[in-house]
């Protein structure tokens, strides 16, 4: 839940959905929509996903236990290279580096090496020196303790900017320190060129105050979650193109609700709300149905749906 959220969000989550999912065997045996559900509002629902599966795995191929070694907590959903070390060294003792963001900064300068910050030659420095250091602390049996140093070091003194080598136990051995490249390395990370995408909206109530929801596709964004009945384009779209999209039939018009922007990692969404309105028609159909305001808290619906749906009831 911690990664890439505030922990002040994650906070408000963590204990309901411990709640609802007290075990692994617990979370392994739900239906992937109610994890979804409780994870609402927290974002990058490819982790809930995710975590899901991981708990299936160690339901069915590790009996429920958790496993210790590197190789086999690689082969658990969800867990790549750096959470498999942290895992194995920090909870288990075993010998295994571990890399983030922090660790690599602080290798790239101890060792002088300038790279850009994500780049695949910063990672190719880092994971085999957290290795050979690991492998030192191992012997001595401090793996653990030197793991998390190390990653505490980058948190609070290596800093990205303005580090603070004038208290730091490795300014002496640190080839950036002596050289001056503290503010050089690791360089920039090259930035991500988002897309744009519109959605555009259609809340649709029937008489007895129910909203109208379909499913997202199973891949992609937001994959499986709920979304009012939605048309997507590049490039925006006209009115009769979103009711001959959604299969909107009889007289009536989309009325303009509110028009406003959610940013991803990787795309910039333009979210377009429409109201049906008039003799217009929009029906349940395949992967559509009707939810009542007491039933939509409950839905798995992303933070830019929930807004949105909360609008059919003001």
């Amino acid at each position: 839940m911690l990664q890439q959220t505030q922990v002040s969000r994650v906070l408000e989550k963590f204990e309901p959905f411990m709640l609802r999912f007290p075990s692994i065997a617990a979370l392994a045996a739900a239906d992937e929509e109610d994890v979804l559900a409780e994870w609402s509002g927290l974002g990058y629902y490819r982790r809930a996903r995710l975590l899901h599966a991981a708990a299936k795995t160690i339901v069915n191929g590790f009996g429920g236990v958790v496993p210790a070694r590197v190789a086999d907590l690689e082969s658990i959903p969800g867990i790549g290279r750096y959470t498999a070390g942290s895992l194995a060294s920090i909870v288990f003792g075993e010998n295994a580096g571990i890399v983030d963001g922090n660790v690599t900064r602080v290798l790239l300068r101890l060792d002088g090496v300038e790279a850009r910050h994500g780049s695949k030659e910063a990672a190719a420095h880092a994971w085999p020196r957290a290795t050979e250091l690991a492998d030192v602390a191992h012997r001595a049996g401090v793996v653990a303790e030197f793991n998390e140093g190390l990653m505490e070091l980058g948190a609070t003194i290596c800093t990205p900017r303005n580090p603070g080598c004038g208290v730091c136990p490795m300014a002496g051995r640190c080839m950036a320190n002596r050289e001056g490249l503290q503010d050089r390395i690791p360089g920039p990370k090259v930035a991500v060129k988002r897309r744009t995408v519109t959605h555009s909206c259609v809340l649709v109530l029937d008489a007895g105050g129910r909203v109208l929801l379909e499913k997202r596709p199973a891949a992609g964004m937001w994959a499986n979650m709920w979304q009012p009945p939605t048309m997507e384009s590049e490039n925006g779209a006209d009115e009769g193109a979103i009711q001959s999209h959604l299969g909107i039939v009889g007289r009536g018009r989309l009325l303009p609700l509110a028009d406003f922007q959610h940013t991803t990692t990787t795309r910039v969404v333009r979210f377009v709300v429409f109201r049906l309105s008039g003799r217009a028609q929009l029906a349940a159909g395949v992967g559509r149905s009707w939810f009542t305001r007491d039933e939509a808290p409950g839905l798995a619906l992303s933070n830019a749906h929930r807004r949105i749906i909360d609008m059919a009831w003001t």
